[in-house]
C-alpha cells in the first residue's frame, strides 16, 4: 500500500527513506578517500580483482539474456503496445530524440575509445592471434564492435522499456521501483522500493564519476597537446571538474527542452561533422571496406564473444576490458534507460527497441571504422608505429595523436575539446536530472537547487576518486555498483514479462466481451452531461473534490456490497498522489484494482478560442481518468455520478472475472472454481 504522507524536506520533492541512505554512503566514502586515498586505491583494485573472478560469469549471463529479452519482445506481438494510452504520440521527433540519447548514452565513450581501444587490442591481442599483424587488427576490430554494440544497448534499451512501460502505460512513478510492480504491487511504495531505488542512485552517481573521469582525462590530453604548458596531472583534471561543473549548471537551470535538448543536438551535430570530415580525408575506401567485413564478423562471432569468458587462459583482461565496460554500463543503465524513456513516450515498444539498439548500433559502428580503422591504416601501410607507444602510454592522447596525420590539426583537436567538454555537460546535467528524479520517487518537476546539488556532488565524487586511484578506482567502483542493479533488471525483465502477458489476456478477454451495461444509450440526460464534459476543461480543485466525494462514495458503496457477499474489497484515497482506488484481493491470483487518478494536460489552443490565454495556471487541465492493474485506460469519468461509476466499476469487475475463468494458464485456478466463482461468488469465497 502507498504511503498516505511522505517524509520530504521542507520546500523539496525529496524523499527521505532514498535519499539519506544514498547521500550518506556517497558522503562516507567521499571522506574515507580524501582521508586515506593510497589504502582506498588498495580497496578498489582487491574489489574489482574479487568481482570479476567471482561474478565475471554473472555479468556476461546477464547482458545477453537481456539482449535475448528485449529482441523477443520487440519481434512479439507485444510490439505493437504503445508506452502510453493507445492515442499517445511522441513528444519528440526522430533526430532530437535520437540526439539525446546517443549524448547521454556513451558520446564521450566514443571519443575516448574510438582510437585507443583498437589499437591498444592490435599491439597486444587478449587470445588467439599475434600482436601487430592482420590477424590481430582484424580481432581488434572485431572486440571493439562487440564493447560498443547491440549488447550496450540492449542494457540502456531494457532499463529504458521497463521505466516507459509501467510509467507511461500503468501510471507509476518514473522510477526504478516500478518495474517490481507486477511481482511486489503496492509494496513498490515502501521499504523495497526504496533499497531499489537507493541502488539505482548509488549505480548512476558511480556511472557518472567514471564518465566525468575519462572526460577530464582526454580534456587534460587535449589541453596539454594544444597548450604544453598544461601540464596532465590530476590537479588539473579536478579543475577541469570544477569548471565544468559550473557549465552544468546553467544547463539544469534551463530545464530539459531549452538545456539538455539543444546542447544534445550541437553533440550530435558537432561529433557527426567530425566523424565526417575523418572519413573524406582519411583512407575513405577502406573505411568502408572494413565496416562491411568487421560488421559481418561481429555477427558470425556475436554468439562465441558473448559467453567468452577466458576461462581457460586466465588474465586480467576480460576485467579491465569487457567486464569493466558491461559492468559500466549497468551501472549507468539507470540514468541513461530513465533518461530515455522521460523522453520516449508515444513509441510503440517495437519503435523503440529498434530505434534504441539498430541506429546507434550502427553508427558506433561506423565510428570505430572511421577513427579505428583509419588508425590502423596508419600504422599498418604508412609505418607510424609511434602511435601504439604513445596510446599505450595515454590512452585519452590517441585521438589527438591520430589527429597529428590529418589536415587542420589543431582546428580539429579544438573542436575535439570543445566536443568533450560539452559532452560532459550533456552527461553531467542528465544524470543529475534522473538521480533528483529517482531520490524524489520519480517526481517528474523538481527544483532546479536539487539537480544542481546531484550536478555538483557527482563532480566531487569524480574527483576524490581520481585522487585516489585514477581511472583504476572509477572502473572498480562502476563495476562494484553494477552487482545490485544487474540483479534488479533480471527482475525487472521478469516483471515486464509477466506484465506483457497479463495485458495480452486481458486484450482477448476484453474483446469477446459485450460493451459494457452502463452506457449512455439515448438517454437524453446522459448524453447532454457527456458532451458538457467533452468540450469543458476543468480546473485541479474541481475534479480533485470529485474524486475525493461522488468516486470514493461510489467505490465504497461497491466495497460494502461485494463485502455482503464475502469478497474481501477494500477502499483507500491516497492524499499525496490524488487517486482514490478499489481493490479485491483474491489470494493466489492477480487482484482486482479500479482506480481513478487526477491527471494534468496541457490546454488544447481550440479549448476557448474566444479568450485569450494569459495566466500560467490557466494552462493546464485535470481529468478524473480510470487505471486498472493493466494499467491507464485512456477515459475520463469527471462528471459521471455515483450510479454511472458503480455501473462502471462493475462492467470491469465482470471482464476481470471472465478473465480469470479463461485465463488459467496465466495464474494457476482450478476450472470448477471458477465457474463456481461466477455463479456464487459468495459461496465460492467462503469455501
Amino acid at each position: 500500500m502507498p504511503e498516505t504522507t511522505r517524509p520530504r524536506l521542507w520546500n523539496t520533492t525529496i524523499l527521505l527513506p532514498v535519499f539519506i541512505p544514498a547521500f550518506f554512503f556517497i558522503l562516507l566514502l567521499v571522506i574515507g578517500t580524501a582521508s586515506q586515498p593510497e589504502l582506498a586505491g588498495e580497496l578498489f583494485s582487491s574489489v574489482l580483482g574479487y568481482i570479476t573472478n567471482t561474478f565475471g560469469w554473472f555479468y556476461m549471463l546477464s547482458v545477453a539474456i537481456f539482449l535475448v529479452f528485449i529482441v523477443i519482445v520487440a519481434m512479439s506481438k507485444w510490439g505493437h503496445i504503445k508506452l502510453g494510452p493507445d492515442h499517445a504520440e511522441p513528444q519528440y521527433s526522430f533526430p532530437a530524440w535520437f540526439a539525446m540519447l546517443f549524448s547521454a548514452g556513451y558520446g564521450i565513450a566514443l571519443l575516448f575509445f574510438g582510437v585507443a581501444e583498437p589499437v591498444l587490442h592490435y599491439a597486444e591481442p587478449p587470445e588467439g592471434a599475434e600482436g601487430l599483424t592482420v590477424d590481430a587488427a582484424k580481432q581488434a576490430m572485431q572486440i571493439a564492435f562487440f564493447h560498443w554494440g547491440f549488447h550496450i544497448w540492449a542494457i540502456y534499451g531494457l532499463t529504458g522499456l521497463v521505466l516507459a512501460y509501467f510509467s507511461f502505460r500503468h501510471g507509476l512513478p518514473l522510477s526504478i521501483r516500478s518495474a517490481l510492480y507486477p511481482l511486489i504491487g503496492e509494496r513498490i511504495h515502501g521499504p523495497i522500493g526504496h533499497a531499489v531505488d537507493t541502488f539505482a542512485i548509488l549505480g548512476t552517481m558511480f556511472g557518472i564519476a567514471t564518465t566525468l573521469g575519462l572526460s577530464v582525462a582526454q580534456i587534460n590530453a587535449g589541453l596539454n597537446y594544444l597548450w604544453p604548458a598544461i601540464p596532465v596531472s590530476t590537479g588539473v583534471q579536478v579543475a577541469c571538474i570544477a569548471g565544468i561543473t559550473v557549465l552544468t549548471m546553467g544547463s539544469v537551470v534551463a530545464g530539459m527542452d531549452r538545456g539538455i535538448k539543444n546542447l544534445a543536438l550541437v553533440n550530435m551535430v558537432t561529433a557527426t561533422g567530425l566523424m565526417l570530415f575523418v572519413f573524406f580525408v582519411g583512407p575513405t575506401i577502406f573505411i568502408l571496406e572494413t565496416f562491411l567485413q568487421n560488421t559481418g564478423s561481429y555477427l558470425n562471432n556475436i554468439v562465441e564473444r558473448t559467453f567468452n569468458l577466458q576461462a581457460y587462459s586466465r588474465s586480467d583482461w576480460i576485467g579491465n576490458w569487457t567486464l569493466f565496460i558491461f559492468g559500466w554500463t549497468i551501472a549507468w543503465a539507470p540514468f541513461v534507460g530513465l533518461f530515455i524513456a522521460k523522453i520516449s513516450r508515444g513509441r510503440t515498444i517495437r519503435q523503440f527497441v529498434f530505434g534504441v539498439m539498430l541506429v546507434p548500433t550502427i553508427f558506433t559502428f561506423f565510428w570505430f571504422s572511421v577513427f579505428g580503422d583509419t588508425a590502423l591504416h596508419l600504422i599498418i601501410n604508412q609505418g607510424y608505429s609511434e602511435l601504439i607507444d604513445q596510446v599505450q602510454a595515454d590512452n585519452a592522447i590517441a585521438l589527438f595523436k591520430l589527429f597529428e596525420q590529418l589536415p587542420l590539426t589543431a582546428i580539429i583537436s579544438t573542436i575535439t575539446v570543445v566536443l568533450i567538454t560539452l559532452f560532459f555537460v550533456t552527461s553531467a546535467d542528465s544524470g543529475a536530472l534522473v538521480v533528483d528524479s529517482l531520490a524524489s520517487g520519480g517526481a517528474l518537476a523538481t527544483p532546479a537547487w536539487q539537480r544542481g546539488f546531484w550536478a555538483i556532488l557527482s563532480g566531487v565524487l569524480a574527483s576524490v576518486l581520481l585522487v585516489a586511484g585514477g581511472l583504476k578506482a572509477l572502473q572498480s567502483m562502476a563495476v562494484a555498483s553494477a552487482l545490485p542493479f544487474a540483479i534488479i533488471m533480471l527482475i525487472s525483465a521478469l516483471g515486464m514479462w509477466r506484465a506483457l502477458v497479463i495485458e495480452s489476456h486481458h486484450q482477448t478477454v476484453s474483446a469477446g466481451m459485450q460493451p459494457g451495461r452502463s452506457s449512455t444509450g439515448s438517454n437524453t440526460s446522459l448524453w447532454k452531461k457527456r458532451l458538457a464534459g467533452i468540450v469543458n476543461y476543468p480546473e485541479k480543485d474541481a475534479v480533485e473534490l470529485f474524486i475525493k466525494d461522488t468516486a470514493l462514495t461510489a467505490m465504497i458503496r461497491v466495497a460494502k456490497g461485494l463485502q455482503a457477499q464475502s469478497w474481501p474489497a477494500e477502499v483507500h484515497y491516497d492524499e499525496e498522489h490524488r487517486r482514490a482506488y478499489l481493490e479485491v484481493i483474491v489470494p493466489e491470483q492477480l487482484d482486482f484494482l479500479y482506480e481513478i487518478r487526477l491527471r494534468d494536460y496541457l490546454r488544447p489552443a481550440f479549448a476557448h478560442p474566444e479568450v485569450e490565454e494569459t495566466a500560467a495556471d490557466d494552462s493546464y487541465y485535470y481529468r478524473a481518468e480510470v487505471f486498472l492493474r493493466r494499467g491507464g485506460q485512456a477515459y475520463d469519468v469527471y462528471g459521471y455520478d455515483q450510479q454511472e461509476l458503480i455501473g462502471d466499476i462493475l462492467d470491469h469487475f465482470e471482464k476481470y472475472l471472465h478473465f480469470l475463468h479463461l485465463t488459467p494458464g496465466v495464474l494457476p485456478w482450478n476450472m470448477a472454481e471458477h465457474d463456481e466463482m461466477l455463479q456464487t461468488p459468495h459461496d465460492s469465497k467462503e469455501e
